[in-house]
């Protein structure tokens, strides 16, 4: 991927899950409980899970922006093929 559209990219991803950690309460209202969470972490942890995707989210994008994602997928896709 080129620089000029990685870095932006990337650091589109960052301000997104940056976001979603900063307005958790929103997301919270938009999209409503996780199950999962809710079953595994205990009652009223979706916020909490909120705040894991999104600095999940931050850390992928900037993993885009430094391309190391690629290293990442492609040691990923060798694991799984077993390629040499």
């Amino acid at each position: 991927m080129p620089l000029l559209l990685r870095i932006p990219l990337g650091l589109v991803i960052m301000v997104i899950g940056f976001l979603i950690v900063l307005k958790t309460e929103t997301v919270y209202t938009w999209f409503g409980d996780i199950q999962f969470a809710e079953d595994k972490l205990g009652t009223g942890m979706s916020r909490f899970f909120y705040k894991i995707m999104g600095i999940l989210i931050t850390f992928i994008g900037i993993f885009v922006a430094t391309n190391v994602i690629s290293d990442i997928l492609g040691s990923a896709a060798c694991f799984l093929t077993n390629c040499k």
